[in-house]
């Protein structure tokens, strides 16, 4: 940078949750200051970027009168859902997240799920601690069709591990297209009901925004087969809770596989905990050994290339609430206006 002055680096931390290992690197070319929720709105004065390493904390909103010099905020997740409120939407500053660095153990939590269904593990263990040897038949996997409900870069690894397997995929996004690379067919998002009853795993890997809130609801919940896995490893709000445990309980559904539930750490009174033919674990999908290691690299990354004037990568659209899935070139070799794809305005969570 011009000015031998650093930048100032806030990151805002919480306590229980570990310093980037980074961290000596991140002083050498930052000024830094660790802040929790409690201290971010003092910390943030004179503060050019904010790192939210306490990436499900809405502090940020709270502090946000403190923001008089910031330029970037960087949520060490895929989701931002959290952050998106109106006066960051309509500010200049720059939002970024972990674009990527997901995809690749989600897909593989998706895949398991769908095995773990398909040939019974669950039952294989609950039988294993009752002592009881019961033969069954299982289901073939490869032949069956999984529905993606996100077509970003995580829906994509999803799509592309399961078509390795044999099982058959379409996608669905905020627009309809043929042809796609990766799921054949694109579904719009707003048409789920007539469409879901082709699949037998549904895949929710959708952004949260306010079009796609709630929509795993009871319509889409009754057009599923009776046979039908529903699995969850984006946001929990996504799907119609009281919505999903009726239908589970009347057996319009088969399963459920939920890695993320509406309120988080799920409330002993749920009744999630009880149905039989759901699958719970604790918003972990995404979470492979070293994963807070590759954020921080990740961020440390991004900071090279903002210090030298470069582009930011994994830019958040705030309007969308998501990273925008790169510009398919025209035949003339031209993006399309905008630079979103023209397949269906991809994005992901995690």
């Amino acid at each position: 940078m011009p000015d031998l002055q650093k930048p100032r680096l806030v990151i805002l931390t919480a306590p229980g949750v570990s310093e980037p290992h980074n961290l000596a690197d991140l002083q050498c070319k930052t000024d830094i200051v660790l802040a929790t929720a409690e201290s971010l709105e003092t910390a943030m004065q004179g503060a050019d970027i904010v790192l939210l390493w306490d990436f499900f904390s809405s502090a940020l909103r709270d502090a946000w009168a403190g923001a008089d010099s910031l330029k970037w905020v960087h949520v060490a997740a895929a989701g931002v859902d959290a952050i998106l409120f109106p006066d960051l939407v309509r500010s200049e500053v720059q939002l970024t997240n972990a674009h990527g660095t997901f995809d690749a153990p989600i897909a593989e939590f998706a895949l398991a799920s769908v095995l773990a269904h398909d040939k019974q593990i669950h039952l294989s263990h609950d039988l294993q601690h009752a002592h009881r040897w019961t033969h069954r038949e299982t289901a073939r996997t490869g032949g069956s069709r999984a529905l993606i409900i996100g077509t970003g870069g995580i829906g994509r690894k999803i799509a592309r591990l399961f078509r390795a397997v044999g099982i058959e995929v379409r996608g669905a996004g905020r627009t309809g297209a043929g042809e796609d690379p990766d799921f054949g067919t694109v579904l719009p998002t707003a048409e789920l009901a007539r469409h879901v009853g082709w699949a037998d795993h549904v895949v929710v890997i959708a952004p949260l925004t306010e079009q796609t809130r709630g929509v795993i609801n009871a319509e889409v919940l009754a057009a599923m087969k009776p046979t039908a896995h529903l699995i969850n490893v984006a946001r929990g709000q996504l799907v119609d809770e009281g919505a999903l445990i009726a239908a589970l309980r009347a057996g319009s559904i088969a399963a459920a596989s939920l890695d993320v539930v509406a309120v988080e750490p799920l409330p002993p009174e749920s009744p999630l905990w009880e149905l039989e033919q759901v699958h719970l674990s604790a918003h972990m999908s995404g979470d492979v050994a070293g994963w807070r290691n590759d954020l921080a690299d990740q961020f440390a990354d991004n900071l090279d290339r903002w210090l030298a004037g470069s582009p930011l990568a994994h830019r958040v659209d705030k309007a969308l609430g998501y990273v925008p899935r790169p510009a398919m070139p025209g035949p003339d070799g031209a993006s399309p206006e905008g630079g979103r794809s023209r397949l269906n305005g991809a994005a992901e969570v995690g």
